[in-house]
């Protein structure tokens, strides 16, 4: 199946902004508790554990991912339901993400940003926050889920491209 890349980059230079989009016909709240509940994430991205506050960490499991890993993740700010930025470390380095919504209407506009300090990855980096994206839809409106083989590689170009034009 063909998959529509929403990604852009923002910015110049060894960094940037990747923002990947999605709108839902529903209200901020609604959206806002499918990116916070455990048992919601638990549908697209993953479970989590732990006292959930800003400044605080909790541990989530990435069980769409190879090994099913679990990470330590930051809570860095959460001003509900319009603003969750978060940050972790693993293997690949420092991810830095921002969730932010923007009601109009009966629609909500999901920005996902992800704050990257070296844009060298992003043929990678992009597919995979699309994919999980497109996992976000497909839970809220019970479809099936999409696999990763319709992101990557074919999104890869795309996303280098990106990078190409930043500069």
């Amino acid at each position: 199946m063909t998959r529509i890349s929403t990604g852009q980059l923002f910015g110049a230079g060894g960094g940037g902004d990747l923002v990947v989009t999605r709108t839902f016909r529903a209200p901020a709240e609604d959206v806002w508790a499918s990116l916070t509940e455990p048992g919601r994430t638990a549908r697209w991205f993953g479970p989590w554990e732990g006292e959930a506050a800003p400044g605080a960490s909790i541990r989530v499991q990435m069980a769409f991912e190879e090994g099913t890993p679990w990470s330590e993740v930051r809570i860095d700010a959460c001003e509900p339901p319009r603003r969750l930025a978060l940050s972790m470390r693993d293997e690949s380095g420092d991810w830095r993400m921002e969730l932010l919504l923007t009601e109009r209407g009966d629609r909500t506009e999901l920005r996902f940003v992800h704050h990257l300090d070296d844009v060298g990855g992003i043929g990678e980096v992009g597919p995979g926050w699309e994919y999980y994206l497109d996992r976000l839809v497909a839970a809220r409106e019970d479809a099936p889920m999409p696999s990763f083989d319709d992101y990557y590689p074919a999104m890869r170009a795309y996303f280098e491209g990106l990078r190409t034009a930043s500069r």
